[in-house]
């Protein structure tokens, strides 16, 4: 497994200044993503996932969709590899101290969906984490059909994603995945869904200095962007694949920063894995 912080960190921070990934670069791309056929159809199985109930009072989540077996994997990891987890309102209060003991050093938490629900879990979950000493971040899952972008990032910011550059905050991530609630792509095309995208991200950064991460899978992203590979350039990878080896990332992403590689385990909710050490997890919250 690669080290992904360092690359991450020089992309984002080069003498030339971040890249904005624009709507019309976005759709350039996936356009000719589209005519070389570089964009990779979703098998029909690809979304076994049921749809949710959009009153459910927790919503959806990191993995929702994935397809395959849920039950906990044993990956193969590097030695030294930093263990976290990802948790949501399904997970209710975490008992942090617990999760801490069972080798938890850094957690992501759900804090916002769409433009509207936030989730009652939030609190207890991020200041939480903090108290017992993880690193953790805050994630927003994207309901492109909802609101723009740019609505949906200033949402996620006013309520909790935002970054502190104080070595403990780990930048915010767009949870972008499969629809909980209605067709796949969210009714988009893949240009569309780029410019989305890109709105969000470029919003997140204005916002806060820092491009969100992406958490996504492999299947979701070739097929609803069409393959577009320019968001890897800004924009750290939170991959998901429940199974023993990580396989293909998404177009563009040659290394990930976080791996989720279960919905089971030790650990409340996701089981993630930095790809680095301590040291590197730190200064990638930085």
């Amino acid at each position: 497994m690669r080290r992904s912080f360092g690359k991450n960190h020089r992309r984002s921070r080069s003498t030339g200044g971040p890249r904005r990934t624009s709507g019309l670069l976005a759709a350039l791309v996936t356009a000719a993503a589209l005519i070389t056929g570089t964009a990779q159809a979703a098998p029909e199985n690809a979304r076994s996932a049921p749809l949710l109930d959009p009153q459910d009072p927790n919503g959806a989540w990191a993995g929702y969709s994935l397809p395959g077996t849920r039950s906990s994997t044993t990956p193969q990891l590097p030695a030294g590899a930093m263990s976290g987890m990802d948790v949501s309102g399904h997970q209710g209060d975490v008992d942090w101290a617990r999760a801490w003991a069972d080798g938890a050093r850094f957690a992501y938490v759900k804090a916002t969906e769409g433009s509207g629900f936030r989730s009652g879990s939030f609190h207890q979950q991020y200041t939480g984490s903090h108290q017992v000493g993880m690193v953790r971040g805050a994630y927003h899952f994207g309901l492109p059909d909802r609101s723009s972008g740019a609505q949906q990032a200033n949402f996620f910011v006013d309520n909790g994603g935002g970054w502190h550059r104080d070595g403990r905050t780990l930048p915010g991530a767009l949870d972008i995945e499969y629809n909980p609630y209605g067709d796949g792509c969210y009714g988009l095309d893949p240009a569309a869904m780029s410019r989305w995208i890109a709105d969000f991200s470029n919003t997140y950064h204005a916002r806060t200095g820092r491009f969100p991460v992406i958490y996504t899978t492999t299947d979701w992203w070739n097929r609803c962007t069409g393959a577009n590979p320019d968001f890897a350039a800004n924009n750290p990878l939170w991959i998901a694949r429940y199974a023993e080896h990580i396989g293909q990332l998404p177009a563009g992403w040659d290394y990930h920063s976080i791996w989720q590689h279960g919905d089971q385990g030790p650990l409340p909710g996701g089981q993630d894995t930095f790809n680095g050490n301590a040291k590197q997890l730190r200064r990638f919250a930085s």
